[in-house]
């Protein structure tokens, strides 16, 4: 099956400068430690041909269905977040000639308003990528004490400590909320300023979306283990989309460029990919940053 046969249900981000950098040859066995709806990964093995032996890994369960073609055709399916995926491969001492992590949160999970992602789809205050775990959007947003709030909108969100004081403060005095709509429109009506193309609420739904999976923790724990999943002269990429998985990702990959002998990793850009800020197709692209190594 051509990937023209089997649309994607979002664009893959930097697909053609990571197709270039990872440069997948034939036989070659492919680790796709965020897996998603397939996109990258179906572009990859369909030029390595090596589906059995190749794993697929992704916390949602919804992923399932859309990666079917490539299980069909001998590849694994992993549900659990990539640093648990990460271990256990290395414990099997199972290894790869290629290797992604896409950190972004895809487009249909976003658009699914039902998954509690998103401020202009109302739904369910939900935002976990893996439906098995307990805590929600909901329980954080109605239970956390105003110093946690605030903290979580300023670290995660990054947004000014005096937004973030508004924003807790308007939360906890508009509690309980249950849906996505009540957030949004609580922090849109806490917004000082005029706003034109951002919505106010957006940085705090990032926030709350990091706190609730665990997002930076899971990218700290994850770059270590990278060069152990690789075989000799096997490429990695990293797709970031905001500044603070980025952080991590950059100063991991620094790390290794300073390390001299010590050094696990060979950078094959010096400066990272920028995705497109002129991408109409694929908006959510537009932040993207793309960096690759190869296992010396």
């Amino acid at each position: 099956m051509s990937i023209k046969e089997h649309p994607p249900l979002h664009v893959p981000v930097l697909l053609d400068d990571t197709l270039k950098l990872l440069s997948p040859s034939r036989g070659e066995n492919y680790l796709d430690l965020t897996a998603g709806y397939g996109g990258h990964a179906r572009a990859i093995l369909e030029k390595t041909h090596a589906y059995t032996g190749s794993v697929l890994v992704d916390r949602d369960e919804m992923t399932k269905v859309h990666l079917d073609d490539m299980i069909g055709k001998g590849a694994r399916l992993l549900q659990t977040d990539f640093v648990g995926a990460a271990e256990a491969l290395i414990e099997a001492g199972e290894q790869f000639s290629l290797v992604l992590l896409d950190l972004g949160v895809s487009s249909p999970q976003l658009d699914r308003a039902e998954r509690g992602f998103s401020f202009t789809n109302d739904g369910p205050l939900d935002m976990r990528m893996d439906q098995r775990a307990e805590r929600t959007a909901e329980e954080l947003v109605n239970r956390s004490n105003r110093d946690d709030l605030i903290k979580i909108i300023r670290e995660y969100g990054e947004e000014p400590l005096g937004a973030a004081r508004r924003y807790a403060d308007a939360i906890i005095a508009a509690r309980p909320m249950h849906t996505t709509g009540e957030l949004a429109e609580t922090i849109k009506n806490a917004h000082v300023g005029r706003w034109q193309k951002t919505h106010p609420a957006t940085r705090t739904f990032q926030a709350i979306r990091i706190a609730i999976n665990d997002e930076l923790r899971q990218v700290e724990l994850v770059m270590p283990l990278l060069p152990r999943l690789l075989k000799k002269n096997g490429r990695v990429a990293v797709i970031s989309f905001h500044s603070l998985e980025d952080r991590i990702v950059k100063k991991f990959f620094v790390e290794q460029r300073d390390a001299g002998f010590e050094s696990e990793l060979d950078l094959l850009t010096k400066k990272p990919i920028a995705g497109d800020i002129n991408d109409v197709h694929n908006p959510r692209s537009r932040s993207a940053k793309l960096r690759v190594a190869v296992k010396k």
